[in-house]
């Protein structure tokens, strides 16, 4: 079993599937609130759904209202379970926290499979997997 220590932005645990990119997210012009679908054209996940998985991405990117929208998006039952950042800045950060979505940085998440069933403890700052 594999263990990786980081950060504890916001805490609370989620068990599930790992949705991974090596892409920035933008909560707000690049994912469908509705529906929690990737709509960024080009982006490696586009046309996927980011609802019920732990989203796995190195940082989020765009405007501040992506705290707002990832806070919709949890309102409506579109949201991720957890997040998992390479390093979280302000907008993931605030949006985790007002949603109160597990987070968790300072992890390296090329160790992280597309796919993966991971253990996020975002009162710790780690996740774990096999």
């Amino acid at each position: 079993m594999a263990k990786l220590i980081g950060r504890k932005i916001f805490g609370g645990i989620a068990m599930g599937e790992a949705l991974v990119t090596k892409q920035g997210i933008s909560f707000f012009g690049g994912i469908d609130p509705s529906t929690g679908v990737v709509t960024e054209s080009g982006h490696e996940l586009e046309g996927k759904s980011i609802s019920g998985k732990i989203l796995v991405f190195p940082q989020g990117k765009g405007s501040t209202v992506g705290s707002y929208a990832l806070y919709r998006m949890k309102k409506e039952g579109t949201a991720p379970i957890a997040l998992v950042n390479k390093e979280c800045e302000t907008i993931v950060a605030v949006g985790a926290i007002i949603s109160e979505i597990p987070c968790v940085d300072k992890i390296d998440i090329l160790q992280i499979k597309n796919g993966q069933k991971i253990k996020v403890d975002g009162e710790k700052g780690i996740v774990i997997f096999d």
